[in-house]
C-alpha cells in the first residue's frame, strides 16, 4: 500500500481549548495530535458526504424542473413503509 506524504499544518487555538484537548487526550490515552487529526478526518468526511447529498438534491431538483416527473409524498411514504416492513419493493414510478 502506498503511503502519502504528511505535511505539518499549524492550527491556532486558545488556552481553554488547548487544556480541554489535553484533558480529553489523557482520558482517552491518546495524544492531542491524534485527537486533532481524528477530528479533522471525521469533519472532512462528514462535510464531503453532506456536499454530495446537496449536489444530488440540486441535480434532482434540476431534473424535476426540466421533466416535471415526480412521486407524491403519499406514494413515497407508502413505499418507505413497505421497505421498513421488510419488503423488497421497487420505488413507485414517476409521473407528471
Amino acid at each position: 500500500m502506498a503511503t502519502s506524504a504528511l505535511h505539518p499544518v499549524a492550527v491556532k487555538i486558545d488556552d481553554q481549548l488547548k487544556e480541554r484537548l489535553k484533558r480529553l487526550a489523557e482520558a482517552r490515552q491518546r495524544s492531542p495530535h491524534w485527537l486533532m487529526r481524528e477530528a479533522i478526518v471525521q469533519y472532512v468526511t462528514r462535510e464531503e458526504q453532506r456536499e454530495s447529498a446537496r449536489q444530488d438534491a440540486l441535480r434532482a431538483w434540476a431534473e424535476y424542473q426540466s421533466s416535471g416527473l415526480h412521486v407524491t409524498a403519499e406514494e413515497a411514504d407508502a413505499w418507505l413503509a413497505r421497505l421498513e416492513a421488510g419488503e423488497d419493493v421497487e420505488p413507485p414510478p414517476c409521473h407528471d
